[in-house]
């Protein structure tokens, strides 16, 4: 490994230093130059950098070479120059795309296709870009099938502050389909919480008044109930900036309140960046007497209104507003995980770490005087020492995964920010070979878009099935419109990048109605499943506080195909289970045959949306076909009105979708 700089030698140890703090490879600095002289300006480090080159080849006649570098100097004439004269010594070019992230080649010169043909790879970062030059040279993915190849190491999360493991092993991790499901799970937990257990949650939203099961307990009364039987309750709600922009403030508040007039304890956060907002959202429940028992909820579910949904799809009667094609009762379709083991310390560790930031909850005067005038608490009072991890229980290894953004003042858990999330998902679809099966509800941003279009670009055989609502959720014409214009431009990119392999799909019941697609998980070639809180957007991977969980079970499926993806990871028992259950329920299937193998199962997909779409298209006569997919309609009702692009377009970057990244790690289209 030799890294060339046109920098002259006296910042070799500088550069050094730069080189292994980002955790590049060892290697050997070769720089060029005594001076400071700014060759640069008329050329002069293009030829100092291809002399350099040059030599090293004559000093190793028999070794083909892999040049890395980035498009924004003279790295990609330095290269074809190379090329040029020693065609046989190439293996690969890869450069890092400084300008244009939207080609998925890049056109060096006239003489570039060449010379240089398939060796020539680029992606807007080096997670990106490390894939494609395992495949330009054959070598294909690690084949070990660990932990390790899917999971984020330490140094990987790009957060030393952090108290969280990389990631723990002996996890039980449960499905909970639907709000309906969860929420039944949740009441009888709270029921069993008493005197000397904890209760700990997080959220985006809460209501008082939302029922966790047909005539009760609701929300204030389950956990107001574990606090009078002498649990310890604390918890962190967002506080909206203003009621102007956010219609949690009413509800979190009353929440707040009526949970701390039972002596418990909620505080309404809003250390978060200018028009950011605390979107985790996890519910933990500890028992220090019988530490089996303890179990945290994590997933895409809150407490609130219009959640608790279930497998018919008719809407939860506490409903809340929508667009009006979703009609007067939405219906919401969203999953929760279930978690116990090892782990269950680790999700407290996340709430603590939030729960004992010193900072304020909040500067803004039209918080602090409401806050004090309702006797909202503003600190947090101390947390007793946290019990040992509860013991290991099952099979699955589980990694938390979080966005915060950098902000003043500073969280101390995560100086400089923690975009684990975006880095996971960046290794996991590197890693994919045959199937990426989404649920979202947002997937609506060119950045997060640009890793699933270069993961179709470079695995030929790959399908990518992704289930999404018809329309935001949103009353506000304008919003929905801005919404639009990003997930049309998504979409675009991803169905270039894989044509016919793509399916985009969103849902409806069995009365015809839309259901609002509010989960967020990705399972990729049944081995790697991510349930959490975070959007496949910039907003969710970079600027809110956001939570997500990935599993890699350690039980094989041995059902055939025993190892979809081909690189010895084989099908996972836990991974391969959600997608078939949620594949199942759209499908209208009771059995697993056609959806085992990802080819047939993107078959089976395809015919039945298609059936559909004919059944409606033909005016609904006849027997209505079995499935609930219908094709996206993108380009149609997604089609954002030409007269409202000059002013939608800087509002949905700046205001809907915007980026929480460091300006450095920006203008490096790193994570």
């Amino acid at each position: 490994m030799f890294y060339l700089t046109a920098f002259p030698s006296v910042l070799a140890r500088p550069i050094t230093s730069l080189l292994r703090r980002d955790g590049y490879p060892s290697g050997t600095l070769l720089t060029m130059g005594r001076n400071f002289a700014p060759r640069w300006v008329v050329g002069g480090s293009r030829a100092r950098k291809l002399a350099g080159i040059e030599h090293l080849a004559d000093r190793m006649p028999n070794v083909r070479w892999v040049l890395l570098g980035d498009d924004g100097g003279h790295d990609p004439q330095v290269f074809v120059d190379f090329a040029c004269r020693r065609r046989d010594r190439l293996a690969v070019i890869g450069l890092r795309q400084v300008f244009d992230v939207g080609r998925s080649k890049i056109d060096l010169s006239s003489r570039a296709d060449e010379i240089v043909g398939a060796a020539l790879v680029g992606a807007p970062n080096g997670e990106e870009l490390l894939p494609l030059v395992r495949a330009a040279l054959g070598i294909g993915q690690p084949r070990e099938g660990s932990v390790a190849d899917w999971f984020l190491s330490e140094f990987e999360r790009g957060n030393a502050a952090t108290r969280l493991r990389a990631w723990t092993e002996g996890n039980a991790v449960r499905p909970l389909v639907h709000g309906h499901v969860y929420y039944d799970a949740l009441a009888r937990v709270l029921a069993a919480a008493g005197d000397g257990d904890s209760v700990q949650f997080v959220g985006w939203r809460g209501d008082a008044d939302e029922l966790l099961a047909e005539g009760g307990p609701t929300v204030v009364e389950a956990l107001s109930g574990a606090a009078g039987r002498g649990a310890r309750v604390r918890g962190l709600l967002w506080h909206a900036h203003t009621g102007a922009v956010g219609s949690q403030v009413g509800p979190n508040r009353m929440l707040a309140l009526a949970v701390g007039k039972a002596g418990g304890e909620v505080l309404l956060d809003q250390r978060v960046l200018p028009f950011g907002c605390h979107h985790q959202k996890m519910v933990i429940v500890r028992h220090p007497g019988r530490p089996r028992d303890d179990v945290a909820f994590v997933g895409g579910i809150d407490l609130d209104h219009g959640s608790r949904d279930d497998a018919d799809h008719r809407g939860d009667r506490q409903s809340v507003g929508a667009d009006r094609v979703y009609g007067p009762n939405p219906a919401y379709h969203d999953v929760q995980l279930e978690l116990q083991g090892p782990v269950v310390r680790e999700a407290e560790e996340t709430f603590r770490e939030r729960w004992q930031n010193p900072a304020a909850v909040s500067r803004l005067p039209w918080h602090v005087v409401p806050d004090r005038i309702h006797g909202l608490p503003r600190t947090a009072s101390p947390l007793p020492p946290a019990s040992p991890a509860p013991p290991a229980t099952g099979t699955c290894s589980v990694q938390l995964l979080r966005t915060y953004p950098r902000r003043r003042p500073r969280y101390p858990y995560a100086p400089s920010g923690e975009r684990s999330i975006a880095l996971a998902y960046t290794k996991a679809l590197g890693r994919a070979e045959q199937l990426i099966y989404i649920e979202d509800q947002y997937l609506w941003s060119f950045d997060v878009a640009r890793i699933f279009a270069a993961a179709l670009q470079r695995s030929s055989r790959l399908h990518v099935i992704a289930v999404v609502p018809r329309r935001p959720d949103n009353e506000n014409q304008f919003y929905n419109e801005a919404a639009m214009l990003g997930h049309g431009e998504a979409l675009a990119m991803v169905r270039e990048a894989g044509g016919d392999r793509v399916q985009v799909l969103d849902v409806e019941n069995l009365q015809g109605l839309p259901v609002y697609v509010h989960s967020k998980l990705c399972v990729v070639d049944d081995a790697w499943a991510a349930v959490g809180s975070d959007n496949f957007n910039t907003r969710s991977w970079t600027h809110d506080s956001e939570l997500t969980v990935a599993v890699l079970d350690t039980e094989r499926d041995q059902r055939a195909p025993t190892d979809p993806g081909g690189l010895g990871d084989g099908a996972r028992r836990f991974a391969r289970e959600l997608r078939l259950t949620l594949m199942r329920e759209h499908l209208d299937l009771d059995e697993d045959d056609d959806l085992l193998d990802p080819t047939g199962a993107a078959e089976t997909v395809r015919k039945s949306a298609a059936e559909l779409d004919a059944w409606h298209d033909g005016g609904c006569h006849g027997p209505r076909p079995a499935g609930r997919l219908r094709s996206h309609p993108i380009g149609k009702e997604g089609k954002l009105p030409a007269r409202h692009r000059w002013l939608t377009a800087p509002i949905y970057r700046s205001f809907l979708d915007p980026d929480g990244r460091p300006l450095d790690m920006r203008l490096r289209r790193t994570y």
